[in-house]
């Protein structure tokens, strides 16, 4: 900052209209914190500029406003000089957000030329050795070769590998000798991890023996088995199981999003499963009851509600002949009939339950 002696001023003319004079302190006594990379701002510029045109009037000449901007910018810059030495991380903030806007400049410029940096497949395969079970699709996410990867038998064997454990009991198509084998290796790894991986097992534990509300899942979906079980359950009396095995409509889940992606034609065995779209909902009950025949229909409705004995729950389930249509309602009256009561447990099992029945895994 100039010392008091030392400030000079500056007269300027503008026409023989008026004469002003402009001192050294006006601007450097200025605050620091306004303009901190020691230029004058443009709206501080613009400021002065309309001062100096009201002071001079209208007939000033726009060379002595510009002769009179200069100046004070140059005596600005000088003032600043020395606060600038002295608060070098004042300086260092400067640098730092001119850096930061010519990096951002030229990502958006990388950006628009290039579409980034291409890994081989290789790197992508040693990094899928550290992921977990439950980031697998967000792996998958990440570019194209990263899905690639999660195609391969490599990426499910090593998966595979990794978690299992001895002492736990496998059926007999998802021990490591079954594993081996390409044919429905992504399914058959997926179903030993809720065997073998904790926080898989947890998950399917906590599920109660009825659900909080009628999944609604299973609407407009075909049945395409039924059978009936009899097993001993945790009492002296014997319990009932009705399995009914649906097939989901293809319209209800699943977009078009996947189809850009092409799977590979070598790996087609390992991603076989053709349960994907199936669900078995089993309902336990007290007794026997007789059911009619429902394979092949549709199911309209599906409810659980609390039996007549106030002990226990009923189970409901319309079946029609055909699909419903979209936008029309469903029909609670006629189709066929199936009324379960008394219910004991209510389960829908997708086809990686352990629990799951399924052929092709056993």
């Amino acid at each position: 900052m100039p010392k008091k002696g030392n400030r000079k001023r500056l007269k300027f003319k503008a026409g023989d209209v008026c004469s002003e004079s402009v001192t050294v302190a006006d601007y450097a006594d200025a605050d620091p914190a306004v303009v901190k990379s020691g230029r004058v701002k443009k709206a501080v510029v613009n400021a002065i500029e309309k001062e100096v045109k009201l002071l001079c009037g209208l007939e000033a000449s726009q060379g002595a406003v510009e002769e009179v901007l200069s100046s004070a910018v140059s005596v600005k810059a000088d003032a600043l000089g020395s606060s600038d030495e002295q608060d070098p991380e004042e300086d260092g903030e400067n640098e730092t957000k001119v850096s930061r806007k010519k990096k951002n400049k030229r990502r958006k410029e990388n950006s628009e030329s290039s579409d980034g940096v291409d890994y081989p497949v290789d790197i992508w395969l040693v990094l899928s050795s550290y992921i977990r079970p439950e980031d697998v699709c967000r792996f998958a996410l990440i570019c194209r070769n990263a899905w690639t990867v999660t195609c391969t038998a490599a990426f499910w064997t090593r998966l595979y590998r990794r978690h299992y454990r001895i002492d736990v009991e496998l059926p007999l198509r998802l021990q490591p000798v079954s594993v081996e084998k390409m044919r429905f290796l992504r399914a058959c790894v997926i179903r030993s991890l809720f065997h073998l991986y904790e926080p898989f097992t947890l998950r399917v534990s906590k599920i109660p023996p009825l659900p909080e509300s009628t999944p609604t899942t299973l609407l407009n979906s075909k049945c395409l088995l039924f059978w009936v079980k009899k097993v001993s359950g945790t009492r002296s009396e014997t319990l009932w199981e009705f399995n009914f095995k649906f097939l989901k409509q293809q319209g209800n889940g699943r977009n078009g999003c996947a189809k850009s992606l092409r799977m590979p034609r070598q790996y087609e065995d390992v991603h076989m499963n053709p349960d994907s779209d199936c669900y078995v909902l089993q309902v336990t009950t007290l007794n026997f009851i007789f059911t009619p025949v429902v394979m092949g229909m549709t199911l309209s409705l599906f409810t659980i509600n609390v039996s007549t004995d106030m002990r226990h729950h009923r189970v409901r389930l319309v079946f029609q002949d055909s699909p419903l249509q979209r936008g029309k309602k469903r029909a609670d009256q006629g189709g066929t009939q199936v009324v379960l009561d008394p219910v004991h447990s209510v389960k829908l099992m997708d086809w990686w339950h352990p629990q799951y029945p399924s052929l092709i895994y056993s």
